[in-house]
């Protein structure tokens, strides 16, 4: 089992996968990942389609400009914004699913999985189409697809760590 820095450091976006199916049991362990995420006000807004079906692959590869990799299967993330009883907690569906994915992605390299994150909200046709192709309720908003499988190339670990980047106190 690796640490958790290691597995940061260790997922990269994977866009070429083997012709290799993924285990029920490891997509499942993927969704405990995302569902263990922090969440605002804890209302938990996430909901996932998971895409096993190569046709509906196809149609979302189709629907996504940057989305056409060859992945055995995609993990819709989409916030429910029925949930929401309180005006101020529709503002962050968005974090809330953010979380939820990258506890996807980060699990997925502890399974021995690649992935790759395939932005939705907020481009509107993106949105439209994947809402049509996945039969989503109006309620249902999609921020992404994940692709997942196994890697057919091997990215080594990285770090992207810029210390131009960090500010102690303030901002100067």
């Amino acid at each position: 089992m690796t640490t958790a820095m290691e597995a940061i450091l260790a997922r990269r976006s994977i866009r070429k996968y083997q012709e290799k199916p993924v285990e029920k049991e490891k997509i499942d362990q993927l969704l405990k990942a995302a569902m263990a995420a922090p969440s605002a006000m804890n209302i938990k807004p996430w909901e996932f389609i998971v895409l096993t079906d190569p046709d509906l692959l196809d149609d979302v590869r189709s629907a996504l400009m940057f989305g056409r990799f060859n992945a055995p299967v995609g993990i819709a993330v989409c916030g429910n914004t029925s949930f929401f009883k309180h005006p101020m907690a529709e503002k962050f569906w968005v974090q809330d699913c953010c979380a939820a994915t990258q506890n996807i992605l980060i699990a997925a390299v502890e399974l021995g999985l690649g992935s790759v994150w395939l932005g939705v909200h907020p481009i509107f046709n993106f949105t439209k189409r994947i809402s049509k192709i996945l039969e989503l309720p109006d309620h249902v908003k999609p921020l992404n697809v994940i692709y997942i499988g196994y890697p057919a190339d091997d990215k080594p670990p990285r770090t992207q760590y810029d210390p131009k980047r960090v500010h102690w106190d303030t901002y100067r």
